[in-house]
C-alpha cells in the first residue's frame, strides 16, 4: 500500500483526537506526509489532558490552534487537496464524506473513543486519554508503516 501524501484527520472538536492524531502521525512520519487536523466546529480550546498525554510521548499540543472544516478552507486548505481524510467521529465522517462527495478523496472512519467524559479522577482520566492515544498511535502504524 503507498502512501498519501497528505493526510486530513478530523473530529468533533479539533480539540481532543485529531490534534492528538496530527501530532503523533507527524511523530511517526516526520514530514513525508503532509498532516493537518480539522474538527466539526472549533468551539473548544485544546484539552489540556491531550496536552498531558501527548507530552509524555514527545508530542508538544500546547501550541495547537483548534480550527473546523470551515476555517481550514478559509484558510486555504482545500478538503479536495487531501489525498486521505480520517475521521474520528461519526459526525467528522459524515461531513467529510458529503464534502468529498465527487472528489478523488479517500474517507477512512475510525472508531475511537471520545474520552472527555471518561473517568472521575485525574488519575482515571488521565488513563482514558492514555488509551486513546496509544489506540490512535498503534492505528496509525498500521495503517502508515514506515
Amino acid at each position: 500500500m503507498s502512501l498519501p501524501s497528505s493526510v486530513l484527520f478530523c473530529c468533533n472538536h479539533n480539540s481532543v483526537r485529531s490534534p492528538m492524531a496530527e501530532g503523533l502521525m507527524k511523530l511517526h512520519i516526520g514530514s513525508r506526509i503532509y498532516v493537518q487536523s480539522a474538527g466539526v466546529a472549533s468551539d473548544r480550546d485544546i484539552d489540556g489532558f491531550s496536552i498531558a498525554v501527548c507530552e509524555e510521548v514527545g508530542v508538544e499540543l500546547i501550541r495547537h490552534k483548534v480550527r473546523s472544516f470551515k476555517e481550514l478552507e478559509e484558510w486555504g486548505e482545500d478538503l479536495h487537496g487531501y489525498d486521505l481524510i480520517v475521521a474520528l467521529s461519526p459526525a467528522a465522517e459524515s461531513i467529510a464524506r458529503e464534502n468529498t462527495f465527487n472528489a478523488a478523496v479517500d474517507v477512512e472512519f475510525w472508531d475511537i473513543t471520545d474520552p472527555t467524559s471518561i473517568g472521575e479522577t485525574r488519575e482515571a482520566k488521565l488513563i482514558a486519554y492514555r488509551d486513546v492515544r496509544d489506540d490512535i498511535l498503534n492505528r496509525i502504524k498500521a495503517r502508515f508503516p514506515i
